[in-house]
C-alpha cells in the first residue's frame, strides 16, 4: 500500500479532472500524410486557439524503450502517463537478457531446451516475424534459433505471423525471404529449421481484450494442428495470397507450409512453445488455449501436452504465462494507487480495442482495481468490422457516458482513451482515419461543453504518434510512391510528439499558462495529481504546469 499524499493547496476545482487519451495522435512532421491536420477538428482548433498547450515525447527512450529509433505504443505509453516514471519496457528488458545471456542461463529456457532434446522433439517459436520492435523483433528470434542449436536441438518449427502494421503494409518479404534463408544455411550438422506456418496478425492469433476470439481458433488450426490452405513455402504463400486478395500484410489469410502434402510444422505431445512475442495484450489468448485445461472459447479439437512459455511474463497479477523467460518490469507506486489512498474517486472507460489500457496498462500491468469503492471501469464493446469501414468506432457512446458521469458529479477524476487514430491508423486508409478524427473531434467538443458546465478541468493527451504520418516518405522527406502512382500507406506509428491540451475554464492565475517543453508522457501522472490538489510523489516526473 502506498501512503496518502499530502494536500498542496495550490488548485481546487468544484467539477472533475478529466484526462482525455487520443490514442495515436501526434504532430505530424509532413504535410502530406498528417490525417489529423487534414481534418476538420474545429474543437481542437480553437483548444489550441484558446488554451495552454505543449508537445511531449511519447517514443523511445521517454517511454522505457532501448532507443529513440523506436516508437512508442500504446501499451508503454499508458505504462508512463500511469506511474509516472519511465521503466525499462519490454523490447529493452528482452534485448539486454539476451545480450548478456541471462535469458539462455535462466531455468525456463534451460528446461524447454532439454525437453526437446530429451525427446527428441521439436521446439517451436511463435509470434511476429518483424522489426517493429512493439510485439516483437526478429533479431530476438535469430538469436534464440542459433543458441537452440547450440544447445543441442535438433529441430526448430517457427509459426511466423504477417506484420504490416508497426511496419511497411507490404514488407513481409523483407522479413520472411531472408529469415528462410537464415534458417535454411544454420540447417547443417543434423540441424533442422523451418518456417511452418503464418497468417496475418490481424487476422489469426493476436486477438486482444476478448474481442474475436475466432482469430485465436484459426490460429490454432493454422499453428498446432496444421490445418489450412498449404504452400511449398511462406515466399510462395504470400506473394500468392497477395495476388488474390489484394490485402495487406495484416490482413493476409493464414497459410500452412507442406511437403507432399502434409504439413512440416504441426505441435505434437513432447513438444516445446516459445511465444516470441514481448507484449502482453495480443499474447494472453492464445496463451490461454496453450496453458487452459477446459477452454469454452472454442473448440481446440487436440491439445498437445507442450513445455509452453511466453516472452515475458503478460499478466503479473494472474501469473501468465506460468513459464515465462524474461521477467517484465516491476511498475509500483501508480497514480490510481496513490489517488485511491487519498479517497478520490475515479471513473476509467474506453472501448473494448483500449479498454485493458485505460486499466490494466495504465496501472503498471495490473489486473483489477485498487479500490471497488472508489473505482469504476466501463467498457463499452467494440464492433467486429474491420476499422476503416466504421472509422468513428465507438467514440460517441464512450462520449456520451462520460458526459453522464461529469454531470452526475460522482467523480473527481475521469479518464478515458478514445482509440479511433490508432485503431483506423494502422488500416493506411487516409480518407477513413481523417474521418475518425473528425468524429472525435464531435466528442471533444462534446466533452468539454460538460467540464465547463462541471467547473472542472480538462487535460487532452496521447500515448503516441499515428494518424499524423500516414504516407511513407524517403530520405529527402518526399512521400514514396506505388507502382500506380499512389502514397505508400504507413500503418505503423510515428516518432513524432503529442499534444498536451490544458482546458482550465475556471482558471484564476494559479499557475503559469506557459506549459513545461522538453517532458514526456510520464509527465502526464505528477500534473492530474497536482491539478487534483495534491502533492506528487517523490521520484515522478516534473508536473507540465507550473504552479505559482
Amino acid at each position: 500500500m502506498v501512503e496518502k499524499l499530502a494536500k498542496s493547496g495550490k488548485i481546487s476545482r468544484k467539477g472533475p479532472v478529466v484526462l482525455v487519451i487520443m490514442d495515436g495522435v501526434g504532430f505530424g512532421k509532413y504535410e502530406d500524410g498528417d490525417a489529423v491536420k487534414q481534418a476538420m477538428t474545429k474543437n481542437l482548433d480553437n483548444l489550441y486557439n484558446t488554451c495552454s498547450w505543449t508537445k511531449l515525447k511519447a517514443h523511445g527512450t521517454a517511454v522505457g524503450l532501448p532507443s529513440d529509433a523506436d516508437m512508442g505504443n500504446s501499451e508503454v505509453g499508458h505504462n508512463a502517463m500511469g506511474c509516472g516514471r519511465v521503466f525499462s519496457q519490454g523490447a529493452k528488458l528482452v534485448a539486454n537478457s539476451i545480450e548478456s545471456g541471462a535469458m539462455f542461463d535462466g531455468p525456463t529456457w534451460k528446461k524447454l531446451v532439454k525437453n526437446a532434446i530429451d525427446n527428441g522433439s521439436t521446439l517451436h517459436f511463435l509470434g511476429l516475424l518483424s522489426d517493429g520492435n512493439v510485439h516483437s523483433h526478429i533479431k530476438n528470434l535469430q538469436d534464440m534459433v542459433v543458441r537452440a542449436k547450440a544447445d543441442g536441438v535438433k529441430k526448430v518449427r517457427v509459426h511466423a505471423l504477417l506484420d504490416g502494421r508497426d511496419v511497411g503494409e507490404t514488407s513481409a518479404l523483407d522479413y520472411f525471404d531472408p529469415f528462410a534463408q537464415f534458417l535454411s544455411d544454420l540447417s547443417t550438422d543434423g540441424f533442422d529449421g523451418r518456417i511452418a506456418s503464418g497468417g496475418g496478425r490481424m487476422v489469426i492469433t493476436m486477438d486482444r481484450y476478448n474481442a474475436n476470439w475466432d482469430m485465436v481458433r484459426k490460429g490454432w488450426e493454422t499453428h498446432v494442428l496444421g490445418e489450412g490452405r498449404q504452400f511449398k513455402d511462406a515466399h510462395e504463400a504470400i506473394t500468392t495470397l497477395r495476388a488474390e486478395t489484394g490485402a495487406i500484410d495484416q490482413d493476409l489469410p493464414p497459410f500452412v507450409i507442406a511437403e507432399n502434402g502434409q504439413p512440416v510444422g504441426t505441435i505434437q505431445d513432447h513438444d516445446s512453445v516459445i511465444l516470441f512475442n514481448f507484449r502482453g495484450d495480443r499474447a494472453l489468448e492464445i496463451t490461454k488455449a496453450f496453458e487452459a485445461k477446459e477452454l469454452a472459447e472454442f473448440d481446440r479439437k487436440r491439445v498437445p501436452q507442450v513445455e509452453y512459455a511466453g516472452m515475458m511474463e503478460y499478466d503479473g497479477d494472474l501469473h501468465v504465462p506460468a513459464q515465462f523467460l524474461v521477467s517484465p518490469p516491476a511498475i509500483d507506486r501508480t497514480m490510481a494507487e496513490y489517488l485511491c489512498a487519498c479517497g478520490v474517486k475515479q471513473f476509467s472507460i474506453s472501448e473494448t480495442q483500449k479498454f485493458g489500457h485505460v486499466t490494466y496498462f495504465f496501472n503498471g500491468n495490473k489486473s483489477g482495481k485498487f479500490s471497488e469503492e472508489l473505482e469504476e471501469y466501463v467498457e463499452i464493446p467494440s464492433d467486429i468490422v474491420p476499422f476503416e469501414q466504421r472509422p468513428w468506432m465507438k467514440c460517441a457512446e464512450i462520449a456520451d457516458r462520460v458526459i453522464s458521469e461529469i454531470e452526475s458529479g460522482k467523480w473527481d477524476f475521469i479518464k478515458m482513451n478514445f482509440p479511433n487514430g490508432d485503431m483506423v491508423g494502422h488500416t493506411g486508409v487516409f480518407e477513413a482515419v481523417v474521418c475518425s478524427m473528425e468524429g472525435l473531434d464531435l466528442q471533444i467538443g462534446r466533452i468539454k461543453d460538460a467540464v465547463e458546465k462541471a467547473g472542472g478541468i480538462m487535460l487532452i493527451t496521447a500515448d503516441h504518434g499515428n494518424a499524423d504520418d500516414m504516407y511513407e516518405h524517403n530520405k529527402k522527406g518526399e512521400v514514396s510512391l506505388k507502382s500506380n502512382g499512389e502514397p505508400k500507406s504507413k500503418t505503423s506509428h510515428s516518432l513524432n510528439p503529442v499534444p498536451c491540451i490544458l482546458f482550465d475554464p475556471c482558471y484564476n492565475g494559479e499557475y503559469s499558462k506557459e506549459l513545461a517543453t522538453g517532458l514526456g508522457i510520464s509527465s502526464i501522472a505528477t500534473t492530474c495529481i497536482e491539478l487534483l490538489g495534491f502533492e506528487a510523489p517523490e521520484g515522478y516526473d516534473p508536473c507540465i504546469v507550473n504552479f505559482n
